[in-house]
């Protein structure tokens, strides 16, 4: 790829469009515009995770969906173009099944809380689900590829695994266990018990 950002500020989007990989210009609360917007939140958010102290397996998994992210905002700038491909997808399964392989079952729900990279992880899997929820909203107006949809689903349910994981972790002396929510029917009903 060639020198393609020799100006950052080009003044073009000063009447609210932006524009597309394909030459096309947009409004810039069009609907592919704010998906591909919630897609770099996501990747932004990764990126303060990865700011943090953590285990190997997970920060190379990380960067690895970083790149991924990345493909995905460059399929969604061109429509009809495909770029993440499904194979990305299977190594999120891949990933999901090892990761959560390692963990207790949840008997409870918990609380997106914790460590700080715990505690960042369940950021960026609520930052994944409303890039999805931008991407389903996208795919009802537009053609979508099914592979970034899919991507974004399981990268928001591997967040809250390696969340969970990045509690056990203890890199920072304060790991242990998830934290639970203290549900007051849940209480009375273990109180009849």
């Amino acid at each position: 790829m060639s020198n393609r950002l020799t100006q950052i500020a080009t003044r073009t989007g000063d009447d609210g469009t932006t524009g597309l990989g394909d030459g096309s210009r947009v409004a810039k609360d069009h609907l592919r515009v704010q998906a591909m917007g919630e897609v770099d939140e996501l990747n932004s958010t990764l990126g303060v995770l990865l700011a943090e102290p953590l285990p190997e397996a997970v920060r190379s998994l990380l960067v690895t969906v970083q790149h991924e992210l990345f493909n995905l905002g460059g399929e969604l700038s061109i429509p009809g173009y495909r770029l993440l491909k499904p194979e990305a997808v299977l190594a999120l399964d891949q990933a999901l099944a090892e990761h959560n392989a390692q963990l207790p079952r949840l008997a409870e729900f918990i609380l997106p809380a914790g460590t700080r990279s715990a505690a960042l992880a369940h950021v960026s899997r609520s930052v994944a689900r409303r890039a999805e929820r931008a991407l389903v909203a996208l795919a009802a107006a537009q053609a979508v590829n099914d592979a970034p949809r899919q991507f974004l689903n399981r990268l928001s349910d591997l967040l809250f695994v390696l969340a969970r994981v990045l509690n056990r972790a203890n890199l920072d002396g304060l790991g242990g266990d998830d934290v639970y929510w203290h549900s007051t029917r849940l209480a009375a009903a273990q109180a009849a018990d």
